[in-house]
């Protein structure tokens, strides 16, 4: 079976040990909290500071389909396992 849109398969194996991480957040006043409620959050793991701080820049940038005066209403907040980066 063929694979209609290969740009979206993993590009590899998933490291085992991905201390670095970001925490995303509705923030106040949204009215997707009343939805998904005040303490949803979404984490994503990385394996190296660089590849995290790369998602980052590229999750928190202003998109090229954004109107004139939207505002993101996500918050990100960088987070690290700690136990895991030092053991490196």
């Amino acid at each position: 079976m063929s694979i209609s849109n290969e740009h979206n398969l993993h590009l590899g194996p998933v490291p085992a040990v991905r201390p670095f991480g970001i925490r995303i957040t509705l923030r106040r006043g949204d009215p997707f909290r009343l939805i998904l409620g005040n303490d949803w959050q979404k984490l994503h793991w990385f394996a190296t500071a660089q590849d995290r701080d790369e998602a980052l820049a590229d999750m928190s940038r202003r998109h090229e389909y954004s109107r004139v005066g939207d505002q993101p209403a996500l918050s990100f907040e960088k987070v690290e396992r700690l136990a895991e980066s030092r053991a490196r």
